[in-house]
């Protein structure tokens, strides 16, 4: 059998917009060839997990997580589309999870436009004056400055920051797989994040 690459899960999920768990099996099923697990993923319908992104989610969990000795913890409201998802083993493992990651990685947000704007400028700022202390030219500080950015969003925004227990894929790629299985729309609709004596 082929050795399914990670670029040629990459070049897959980019056709199909599937899961990197879905992207897996279909490759492997297919012996790695693309043809035959884009047809594979098509069969069972995962590659219509964003197109799911639209449908109303009012059903869900609410989960609290706290971290053994009581120091930290967090609390995270997962919506799905229906009650009979939101009782599976499967999809509460999943808000389980979820909720681990959050209180262990600290997200300042869902996504990029959930961090207030002046920790984004402060973040920029302090970037701006490391860089400056280069002596590079403007237009490399610029560039330097963004990839610094784009970093702190990888490793600040819950959906692009990756998984704890599997950091070959991220929470956004967790979603469309538990997408995937369950054939609803899922999203993460709210956290909060608690350590002892504040931060």
């Amino acid at each position: 059998m082929a050795e399914i690459s990670a670029q040629m899960i990459k070049e897959l999920r980019t056709r199909t917009n599937a899961g990197v768990m879905g992207c897996k099996e279909a490759l492997k099923e297919a012996s790695g060839d693309m043809e035959q697990a884009v047809d594979f993923l098509r069969k069972k319908g995962l590659a219509m997990a964003l197109k799911r992104s639209g449908r109303q989610t009012s059903e869900g969990l609410i989960y609290s997580y706290i971290h053994t000795g009581g120091k930290m913890g967090a609390l995270v409201e997962v919506n799905c589309e229906t009650d009979f998802v939101a009782r599976t083993d499967e999809f509460k493992a999943f808000v389980k999870n979820l909720a681990m990651h959050i209180a262990a990685t600290r997200p300042l947000g869902i996504r990029k436009e959930d961090i207030p704007e002046e920790v984004l400028r402060r973040e920029e700022e302090i970037y701006r004056a490391q860089a400056t202390e280069t002596g590079k030219p403007e237009k490399i500080l610029n560039k330097i400055v963004q990839g610094k950015m784009e970093k702190f969003y990888k490793e600040s925004c819950l959906l692009d920051q990756q998984y704890i227990r599997d950091p070959e894929i991220t929470i956004q790629d967790l979603i469309h797989d538990i997408v995937t299985k369950t054939g609803e729309n899922i999203s993460v609709r709210r956290f909060v994040r608690y350590q002892l004596g504040g931060e």
